[in-house]
């Protein structure tokens, strides 16, 4: 059948759009700016983790120097808060995660702890945590409305689509709590009412490890060194679960290039040379992200114009439930895309391990893990490390 001319032409003006966005991005990522920083690694044979690892540079606010009291009414602390997304059945798992980071970091801070469920929490499961800490702890329930699939959401349709998932070996694709929780991770834990008037969050999930004293308050150097989001990981994701990501993508940035960042992290997002059957399968996104069970960041970014409108385009398209779309390759898109390369920050000084990764740094205030080590498990994993591309193309910063 023809196709009319109208939808022809239609068709070419997108098409046009979509290659003026592709245009504009290798400009603004191969020129017209200053690339940040000088510690760039073009190609990386040795784990820079191997090499002695201290703090960051600058002026650091210590415990010992600053009122951190937990009751202090004239407390040092910031706007900020330890955020963790929970169940009662996982209190066992977080208690011994609150642990490690009460002993490496929070006992000398007492930043407060908020914990969200989709169900209520347990008498038991307040109990527990709040032996674990001299902070304060807030107990929160996720809005029904900010859990739950939208209306848009065709049930018949995410039965089909998560048996091809399914089919592929896609871990968790049948559960739909994962899914809900993919989305709220996205584009509403920061919409949450009890973080309306928080900033900064660290986000700390049950079964994690924490290797490293760290004595300087890590929010506080968000706030004074400018820095919206930071990472200890960096991987690639399965490419069978999000083939429309990019292209939904490239979709809302051909509508809105105004909001592509001068100095982006674009080559990390696209890359297609260490794994070239990912950016294919992907269909032009290398799937690297920040692996986002551990993640320190700014929620004014993802409550900004750019990011809530890169959001709402996605879940209309709705692949968190069509596809496995998960929110760390959602964050990490629009922050290579939205976000000064700049204001992202490796912290290579946190010692931290989500089964089966690691991020160990060689210094004296680390114990319990190999500096270096990337994963433990079958070989396989060492092909999982976008590490490589990131600090090929945006730095160690």
């Amino acid at each position: 059948m023809a196709i009319a001319r109208p939808i022809r032409l239609l068709g070419a003006v997108g098409i046009l759009g979509v290659l003026l966005v592709l245009y504009k991005f290798s400009h603004s990522t191969t020129g017209g700016f200053t690339p940040v920083g000088t510690d760039k690694i073009s190609d990386m044979k040795r784990d820079p983790l191997l090499d002695p690892t201290g703090e960051p540079e600058g002026i650091l606010w210590r415990a010992e120097e600053h009122d951190y009291s937990p009751e202090s009414e004239n407390s040092a602390r910031i706007n900020a808060t330890l955020l963790s997304l929970v169940r009662n059945q996982e209190l066992t798992e977080l208690v011994t995660t609150m642990k490690d980071l009460e002993r490496t970091w929070n006992h000398k801070f007492n930043y407060p702890w908020t914990f969200l469920n989709d169900e209520p929490f347990t008498p038991e499961f307040k109990k527990r945590t709040q032996e674990v800490t001299k902070a304060k702890c807030y107990y929160e329930q996720v809005p029904k409305d900010h859990w739950e699939a939208p209306e848009w959401i065709d049930d018949e349709l995410v039965k089909e689509s998560n048996k091809i998932l399914e089919e592929n070996n896609i871990q968790y694709s049948d559960k739909p709590s994962y899914h809900k929780m993919c989305r709220w991770n996205s584009g509403m834990f920061y919409k949450h009412p009890a973080l309306a008037n928080t900033r900064y969050y660290w986000r700390v999930e049950p079964n994690v490890q924490f290797f490293c004293n760290v004595d300087y308050d890590v929010f506080r150097y968000m706030q004074d060194y400018n820095k919206t989001y930071g990472f200890t990981i960096n991987l690639f994701d399965a490419p069978e679960s999000l083939p429309t990501l990019w292209p939904e993508t490239e979709r809302f940035l051909a509508e809105h290039p105004e909001y592509i960042s001068e100095n982006n992290m674009m080559e990390w997002l696209v890359d297609d040379k260490l794994r070239p059957e990912h950016n294919k399968k992907a269909n032009g996104y290398s799937t690297c992200h920040f692996w986002s069970n551990f993640e320190i960041g700014d929620m004014n970014f993802f409550r900004s114009e750019a990011y809530e409108a890169y959001f709402n385009h996605l879940d209309r398209a709705g692949g968190f439930f069509y596809e496995r779309w998960g929110d760390a390759p959602v964050h990490s898109i629009a922050l290579g895309l939205f976000e000064d390369a700049s204001k992202v920050h490796w912290f290579r000084d946190i010692g931290y391990r989500h089964i089966p990764y690691f991020n160990c740094p060689n210094s004296p205030k680390c114990s319990g893990c190999t500096p270096g080590k990337f994963y433990e498990g079958a070989s396989f994993l060492a092909k999982e490390d976008c590490r490589p591309n990131y600090f090929k193309y945006v730095g160690t910063h």
